[in-house]
């Protein structure tokens, strides 16, 4: 069986900053196999108006002081904080970071909200010259949001598309059909208005969104025919598909292949994975 490793995105290291003038990013420190170089905390604002604040990341002191003084240093101040899901490495340092700067924390699901207020495909939050339009892509979890920057042509995807690689479809609350749909409205999304950038949850910011989308759609098409030919072959569960189509995998990263594995599982076959 051909083992296939996904080189999608950028290979450089990604040391964060300024990506557009109302678009600057704050790394987390919490890489690892699965976040590679760090969360990305995005701020979305312009000097001398409110900013949003996307996914805090993980209940890490020093990175939300190091949040606040990019804040800080940029003359902005931040009036919510959005999260794109609800997992911990992007949402559970939100929280005390809401309450600590006196502002709302919004999400899909209202287990992660501070305050009334959550979020909803079709809404549009601004902030200063910032409108940002909430797209529902679930997915890789069932909570997934995408924010659409209009007039910065730009698309910011949690873990829906990342900077290096492919995404989790962190089955099962994750799912392949619902993922694969997000990506095609994704790529609809950058047709129809041209998008220029795609700003991820972890890894360097992207250029050619549409180009990027092409490539994780390819790799899952590719994918699926590599899990239908092992299934043929034998596989008569998710371990096997994992040990014929995956390994050897770098340490650590099993959990999450067998979450991808069991999610094209239930794909393939129409069967829950077992």
């Amino acid at each position: 069986m051909s083992r296939m490793a996904a080189v999608i995105g950028s290979t450089e290291p990604w040391q964060s900053g300024e990506v557009l003038p109302t678009a600057v990013c704050v790394l987390a420190p919490n890489p690892s196999a699965m976040t590679l170089d760090g969360t990305n905390t995005w701020l979305l604002g312009s000097p001398g108006h409110g900013t949003l604040v996307v996914d805090p990341g993980p209940a890490d002191a020093k990175h939300l002081t190091a949040v606040q003084q990019a804040l800080a240093e940029r003359g902005q101040h931040a009036v919510a904080v959005l999260l794109t899901h609800g997992h911990a490495d992007h949402a559970a340092g939100a929280a005390r970071f809401g309450r600590v700067l006196g502002v709302p924390v919004r999400a899909l699901d209202p287990a992660h909200r501070l305050g009334d207020e959550g979020l909803t495909a079709g809404d549009v939050i601004t902030a200063g010259p910032v409108e940002v339009r909430v797209v529902a892509t679930p997915g890789h979890s069932a909570d997934s949001l995408s924010f659409h920057l209009v007039a910065e042509r730009a698309v910011l995807t949690g873990d829906t598309l990342l900077g290096r690689g492919t995404t989790v479809v962190a089955w099962p609350d994750g799912s392949l059909r619902d993922y694969l749909g997000s990506l095609r409205v994704l790529r609809r999304l950058a047709d129809e208005h041209d998008l220029r950038h795609a700003l991820p949850g972890h890894g360097p910011a992207c250029r050619a969104p549409a180009e990027l989308l092409d490539q994780y759609l390819q790799h899952r098409r590719e994918r699926l025919d590599q899990v239908r030919t092992a299934i043929e072959a034998g596989a008569g569960s998710v371990a096997d598909v994992v040990a014929m189509v995956y390994e050897p995998l770098p340490e650590g990263v099993y959990p999450a292949a067998y979450a991808s594995a069991a999610a094209q599982w239930e794909y393939v076959t129409g069967r829950p994975a077992h």
